[in-house]
């Protein structure tokens, strides 16, 4: 009966005690409580061996016993409490004592949080929409192959062949090149059009000024040039700047559709997925093609659904009839 007894008084707060004489505490009870400026040595632990959890330090903040728990002193407790502790202790450990690893906490650079900070304004203040096609992409694709068979060097990309484009069709819908600022249209004077480089840290936009002006092959050179250029870590602040529209391409990634978020203030910004080998409709039968989709996200506060689908529409004939391209 001694061994009975000794065994029922010994406390769970005295048994996490053994061996060492600190409290035995989840590392989520041990941060709450010094952060309260509480005294695990005076809180009654209630998971398993005694160990003080979350729960026990949110009672004691408030001035409450743990529920299920002990009372202060074993001597106070019912017996049929003091004789259910040790079976309490054989229990598996309650989901608030299974504290997840600490985070690792990575600081962000400065163009990390100005980009942060561009996506936040993007969201909160521009009520956005988005459209889909679906772009031949057969001739692209063939006159592509020409060029590469003609040319010595690089021939364009399809990404190249989409910001030029695109940069036609500007010249043609002014509002998509635009933008909506305190209360007003501002219709850009020039057509620059930006194309996201991925970087293992960030989204980077650098600016192909004068698009709508410069051949396919000035563009090709050009955006190389300054895609190098990011990756290196060399692109200056005034090659960032000015732009007036976006292209985002993650087709080479092998992604077939998605929806970009707008570059603030510019109206609009297109995505381009991958090309894909598709069944579609030919002479009244169905034959594999080269097929990509694009989708435009807009800023309805200047851009409409019929303005923002005709543009869309418009840079996808250039691209099912690329010869305007190289004109």
């Amino acid at each position: 009966m001694s061994g009975q007894t000794d065994t029922a008084e010994q406390t769970p707060q005295s048994a996490a005690r053994k061996g060492g004489g600190r409290p035995l505490a989840s590392p989520v009870a041990k941060r709450m409580a010094a952060e309260l400026g509480l005294d695990l040595t005076t809180i009654e632990g209630s998971g398993p061996r005694g160990r003080i959890v979350r729960y026990d330090v949110e009672a004691a903040a408030s001035g409450a016993a743990p529920e299920g728990g002990a009372a202060p002193e074993a001597s106070e407790a019912p017996p049929a409490q003091a004789q259910a502790a040790p079976a309490a202790a054989a229990a598996p450990p309650a989901a608030a004592d299974q504290a997840p690893a600490e985070a690792e906490r990575v600081g962000l650079t400065k163009i990390q949080r100005l980009i942060a900070d561009r996506m936040v304004e993007s969201k909160s203040t521009a009520p956005d929409f988005a459209l889909t096609t679906e772009v031949d992409m057969v001739r692209a694709l063939a006159l592509r192959a020409e060029m590469k068979d003609a040319l010595d060097g690089p021939a364009p990309s399809i990404n190249d062949m989409i910001v030029k484009a695109c940069a036609l069709a500007l010249r043609e819908f002014r509002k998509v090149n635009g933008s909506y600022v305190d209360g007003e249209f501002r219709l850009a004077a020039a057509v620059n059009v930006g194309m996201a480089v991925a970087t293992p840290d960030a989204l980077i936009v650098p600016t192909v000024f004068g698009a709508d002006r410069k051949s396919l092959g000035e563009i090709a050179g050009e955006a190389r040039g300054l895609a190098e250029k990011v990756r290196a870590g060399t692109i200056a602040p005034a090659e960032l700047s000015g732009g007036t529209f976006t292209v985002s391409n993650l087709g080479m990634f092998g992604v077939d559709r998605f929806v970009a978020v707008l570059n603030p203030p510019q109206a609009g910004i297109l995505a381009a997925g991958a090309v894909r080998e598709r069944m579609r409709p030919v002479d009244g039968g169905f034959v594999p093609r080269s097929v990509m989709d694009l989708t435009l996200t807009c800023d309805h506060r200047i851009l409409y659904g019929a303005e923002a689908a005709g543009f869309l529409a418009r840079v996808t004939s250039l691209l099912e009839r690329p010869a305007a391209l190289v004109v």
